[in-house]
């Protein structure tokens, strides 16, 4: 696949990354008007937390309830919406990490094999790098968590480099779409950054609703006239009780955002790349939220650096565009004007697993 690359998980990059086998046309928005312009760049955060959401979007829009709701269903056919419903938080409902290993060639399938196996791991894909797999491990616990890496490694005979996410600058898959732009947010001038600790011994603090209704929506929401009133009955509550859960859940960070989520592929935003910075510890904080303030950089996080395993970096960015050129040269201008230290451009190769966040391990018991 080279530099036309599929999306990655949140953890890496998308949470909701699959290359569903839509078709990547220039044409996607044929047949669609302004209202769906609308819906497309306007409603992939701020979905009304109400028992009748549509409603309120239709009178946003201009359009009756009936109608707000058909152009959703219709743009989820169509592919442009993956699905509708909330981005929910795996690094703080659980404990998640990145982590990878360099498989020899000629085991490079078994050792692949092993790995997906877990069901724990939700994303793996090969790099063009000498390590050369990359996988998420997303569980309910850390000691979870690392006993399944610890198992990867005795299975496999591979040395397993450990990455979790430590801090959060900015990442944020939501960007306008329904334009011409080479590379993600080439229109906008800003975002807004800030350095979040992510706690590897994070458990959510969950009530028993609140891991019930994760749960439930960890798929989306049923597109429905009213869709938290179907989770409520599914969950077997009131629905303003899951309407508040939601409130809370959405205040607390385990949910992201919730609306609808674009497929970006489909909306010709299928190259990226991951880049790691070998950047000075005592400026990582300022560095960190600075590129995260930078438009076109779609991701920034702080891994640790594992200098006994000779991975000396510790900022991640990500660089979302239509055109691979487009990529490469907004990575060009990140290392020129603002971080000019040693690098590493990991580009996917292919995608050995891509599946959602196993929620019932992370709110229950999963030993």
């Amino acid at each position: 696949m080279g530099r036309a690359e599929r999306e990655e998980a949140e953890e890496v990059g998308d949470a909701d990354g699959t290359d569903d086998g839509s078709a990547r046309s220039d044409d996607w928005r044929a047949g669609l008007d302004a209202v769906d312009a609308r819906l497309v760049d306007d409603f992939q955060s701020g979905f009304p937390v109400a028992e009748r959401p549509f409603r309120l979007v239709g009178e946003r829009l201009g359009v009756g309830e009936a109608e707000a709701l058909e152009r959703v269903e219709r743009l989820r056919e169509r592919g442009v919406f993956r699905r509708f419903g909330a981005v929910l938080n795996p690094p703080v409902i659980g404990s998640s990490t990145l982590a990878a290993v360099s498989a020899p060639d000629d085991r490079f399938d078994e050792v692949a094999e092993v790995i997906n196996g877990y069901r724990q791991v939700n994303h793996n894909y090969r790099r063009d790098h000498e390590w050369n797999m990359w996988f998420v491990v997303t569980a309910g616990t850390r000691e979870t968590r690392d006993r399944i890496l610890a198992e990867i490694e005795e299975r496999t005979g591979c040395e397993v480099l450990n990455l979790p996410m430590l801090t959060d600058y900015y990442i944020d898959l939501e960007f306008p779409v329904w334009n011409d732009d080479a590379f993600a947010r080439e229109s906008l001038e800003a975002t807004e950054a800030g350095a979040t600790r992510i706690s590897e011994d994070a458990t959510g603090g969950l009530s028993a609703l609140e891991r019930d209704l994760l749960v439930e929506i960890q798929d989306g929401f049923p597109l429905t006239a009213t869709p938290y009133r179907d989770v409520a009955d599914a969950v077997g509550a009131d629905v303003d009780d899951v309407l508040a859960a939601v409130e809370r859940l959405l205040a607390d960070g385990c949910i992201k955002r919730v609306g609808c989520v674009v497929n970006h592929i489909v909306t010709g935003f299928h190259n990226n790349c991951m880049v790691v910075w070998d950047v000075p510890d005592d400026r990582l904080d300022e560095l960190g939220e600075h590129v995260g303030e930078l438009p076109y950089v779609t991701l920034c996080y702080h891994r640790p650096r594992r200098p006994e395993q000779g991975w000396e970096y510790n900022l991640f960015t990500m660089v979302h565009g239509r055109e691979a050129d487009a990529v490469d040269a907004k990575i060009d201008e990140l290392a020129a004007e603002h971080l000019p230290f040693d690098h590493e451009r990991l580009y996917s190769t292919a995608t050995l697993k891509q599946t959602g966040a196993q929620y019932e391990e992370l709110v229950g018991d999963d030993a």
